[in-house]
């Protein structure tokens, strides 16, 4: 009975580290993006394969110099590794096992090299025969609860598979223990229970088996559940990206559309005006058709408004007076791209231009706290105090932003617009200060062209 209860307890430290094990390997970028793809090149499974084997191989090492057998779960691993990478990546991850086994004093475990290598190798052979990519990591640590159900649905090749791969569990530590049993106790292969010198009954012998099982389906469990996570997350890139692009469709085709009035009202009265216009605005219009990042610096974005408001300056003439005041320390910061224009439009649009005498434009940004605040202030005709509460819910321009920075930002930014005295508007704008082109976010999301447009 104690031998019972000492092989127990070194069955149960043996789950708890391989599940350890397959959660530290998850530390590795390179691993997460291998366990998100079905289809690797070839030297992908070996990068893959040198990885795990590296860690098996460490508990391996570890079980020969600490004394420590729960540690070794190099038939698992390399069993797992087959599953997961294929036949590269098994007999990789195996043969770096068997080689630690073999060639660490003071252990000489020769018959380790051909036995985990072909498990390795099984493995693979297993991921080539699933009915589908997913099968494999459908395989759970809690069979004895779905045994019933698979047999219930026989007929099909999933539930088949799904019993070939608990039967193949069974089979690699049957092996094993037949190999140890064989050789006795001359120590040419690893195993946790040797007939030839354990008696640990036929309770014992079953939790052997199904501690082998449970290892490799824990480690299956751990991965797969990483792997859901993550298509959960790229799925909410994908929306995300989705979002963006078509806040920014919202815009371009309205921007286009004043300025070509702005085209339409000169013809008449100043054919030359509306020709130096065309040209300013193909220029802008080539720049909006390249493919842009989500962010881009600050200063780019003032040249874009720089140009912007050479355009609009046709139109106003000597009525219109822009000030700048800018921090230069602030211009090398990040900005979700175009987000000034459709800032800028809308003051010139509905705040100076129904002004018959013209007026002032002001544009300032500053750094404060680790935060970028910028500025937009004209002092126009103002708007109405009833209409300041919900003034981000109608229009295109403002709303637009403001969702855009909603989607970028989360609640990590501030968006103010306030009537100033004297007349006119103030809109400020607080966002983190980014000295990196892109945040995770905001790089999982692919700008759209340009983010134009106007409206209060």
């Amino acid at each position: 009975m104690g031998v019972e209860n000492t092989i127990l307890i070194q069955l149960l430290v043996k789950i708890a580290v391989i599940a350890s094990m397959a959660s530290f390997l998850l530390r590795w970028s390179f691993a997460k993006r291998m366990l998100l793809r079905e289809r690797r090149g070839f030297q992908q499974r070996l990068e893959l394969g040198a990885l795990f084997g590296a860690v098996f191989a460490g508990g391996t090492l570890v079980r020969i110099v600490l004394k420590y057998d729960a540690a070794d779960l190099g038939l698992e691993g390399a069993f797992v590794s087959g599953l997961v990478g294929g036949y590269v990546t098994g007999m990789l991850t195996g043969g770096m096992v068997a080689l630690t086994a073999t060639f660490t004093p003071p252990t000489h475990e020769w018959l380790a090299i051909p036995l985990l290598v072909g498990v390795g190798a099984l493995g693979g052979l297993l991921r080539d025969i699933a009915p589908g990519p997913e099968e494999i990591w459908r395989f759970t640590p809690f069979f004895p609860f779905t045994i019933s159900s698979w047999v219930m649905r026989m007929p099909s090749v999933e539930s088949a598979f799904q019993m070939l791969l608990l039967f193949a569990c069974l089979a690699i530590e049957f092996l094993r223990i037949s190999v140890a049993q064989a050789f006795g106790v001359r120590g040419w292969i690893f195993s946790l229970y040797n007939p030839a010198i354990d008696d640990v009954g036929v309770f014992g012998v079953a939790l052997v088996y199904f501690s082998t099982v449970v290892a490799i389906g824990v480690t299956l469990k751990v991965w797969n559940n990483t792997r859901n996570e993550w298509k959960l997350e790229e799925q909410q890139r994908l929306l995300l990206q989705a979002r963006l692009r078509n806040l920014s469709s919202q815009i371009n085709p309205h921007f286009l559309f004043n300025t070509l009035n702005t085209v339409a009202s000169l013809i008449r009265i100043d054919p030359d005006g509306a020709r130096e216009l065309i040209v300013k605005l193909s220029a802008i219009l080539r720049r909006l058709m390249r493919r842009q990042q989500a962010f881009e610096p600050l200063r780019k974005e003032l040249r874009f408004i720089e140009d912007y408001l050479e355009i609009e300056k046709v139109r106003f003439g000597d009525k219109l007076t822009v000030h700048e005041e800018l921090d230069s320390t602030s211009l090398d910061a990040f900005v979700p791209s175009m987000l000034l224009q459709p800032l800028v439009e809308n003051a010139l649009k509905h705040g100076l231009g129904p002004k018959v005498e013209g007026g002032s434009l002001w544009i300032r940004s500053a750094r404060r706290g680790g935060r970028l605040q910028i500025e937009i202030e004209d002092d126009g005709t103002g708007i109405p105090e009833e209409v300041l509460p919900v003034v981000f819910e109608s229009g295109i321009g403002l709303s637009n932003v403001y969702e855009r920075l909603s989607v970028l930002f989360a609640g990590d930014f501030q968006m103010t617009i306030e009537n100033r005295q004297g007349g006119g508007v103030r809109l400020r704008i607080q966002i983190p200060e980014l000295q990196d082109a892109l945040g995770p976010e905001a790089a999982a999301a692919e700008a759209a062209p340009a983010d134009q447009s106007a409206a209060r």
